[in-house]
């Protein structure tokens, strides 16, 4: 994939981001998530690309914009097919209620590169580099924490795991504990706490539980250019869910995914911090009509991990209203 379009990618995120980031506290999730859609709609059409949303706001008949199958971008005779796996704001409900590590993400890939994952809930275990290779989902959380205790040659005490905070983890979480780890519990947002895994310096050492199955492509996407490990397993809530996915390619519903299964080849990879958040600091409102964004851009293909501050001139922005 072309370097020269990560800045390109990164202005869609900053879009999104100032655009969501009006609505922080208000208490309004769906008007801080369709300033979100709208502004990352807008953005990509200055882009010179054959894109696909292939993670997207829902099939075509539940979304208006950035619904799963729409093309996007400035397309020419020589822009490159390129899939794509979005989440204009992860973290709805934190961004409504002021919360912590909301942000506006992309993942990007070539195209057939990403599993066409249905809107369902997946079982999800994640760490960064240093304990690859020795996660596995189908292992008791118990022996998860001790084999990544291990490999960062750590006291299992000094352990800390990111958690879900949903009833359905109750018996998750009771585990953790007895095993003498740390537990950090999110109200929302498993994208961010799955890259913190793999973030140096994020205090977090391991992701497990379950949440929604794009989420899980995108988290992938992101440890693929961290070197970090993802596995995950679709867990459906009914018929209807299963026979969606089944229209959808996925031939073995208990299957076992690993982190090459979910997001191969050159990927890339560009966040937007809207509210504060392990790794991202959120959009900051200045005098001025101005505002300060935090982005990450990443890339497999070189492992480069770059970081950009941006000062905005919101008057230069009419489409920041």
């Amino acid at each position: 994939m072309d370097r020269n379009l990560a800045l390109e990618f990164v202005r869609v995120t900053e879009a999104a981001a100032l655009a969501c980031a009006r609505h922080m506290g208000r208490g309004d999730e769906k008007a801080a998530d369709q300033a979100a859609v709208d502004a990352m709609r807008r953005a990509f059409d200055t882009v010179r690309i054959d894109g696909t949303v292939v993670i997207g706001e829902g099939e075509r008949d539940e979304a208006p914009m950035l619904y799963i199958g729409e093309k996007v971008g400035l397309k020419t005779e020589d822009s490159p097919k390129i899939d794509i796996a979005l989440d204009p704001l992860e973290g709805t409900t934190i961004c409504a209620n002021g919360g912590v590590g909301s942000i506006s993400v992309i993942a990007l890939a070539e195209h057939g590169k990403f599993l066409h994952a249905p809107d369902t809930y997946m079982d999800k275990i994640a760490c960064g580099p240093d304990a690859k290779g020795v996660i596995d989902i189908d292992k008791t959380p118990t022996q998860n924490v001790q084999a990544v205790a291990k490999a960062l040659g750590k006291d299992v005490s000094d352990v800390t795991v990111v958690i879900l905070d949903r009833p359905r983890h109750a018996d998750l979480i009771a585990e953790v504990r007895r095993t003498g780890a740390r537990i950090h519990l999110i109200s929302d947002g498993d994208v961010s706490a799955a890259i913190a895994s793999a973030w140096p310096d994020s205090g977090i050492d391991l992701l497990m539980g379950i949440g929604g199955a794009p989420e899980g492509v995108i988290s992938a996407a992101a440890l693929q250019c961290l070197g970090g490990d993802f596995q995950g397993r679709l867990k459906f809530r009914n018929e209807e869910e299963k026979g969606r996915a089944l229209k959808m390619g996925i031939k073995d519903l208990t299957k076992k995914y690993n982190i090459d299964e979910l997001a191969s080849g050159s990927v890339m990879f560009c966040a937007t911090g809207v509210t504060d958040g392990p790794f991202l600091t959120g959009v900051k409102t200045l005098p001025g009509r101005r505002a300060k964004t935090h982005s990450v851009v990443m890339r497999s293909q070189t492992g480069t991990i770059r970081t950009i501050e941006a000062l905005h001139v919101l008057n230069k922005k009419p489409s920041v209203s």
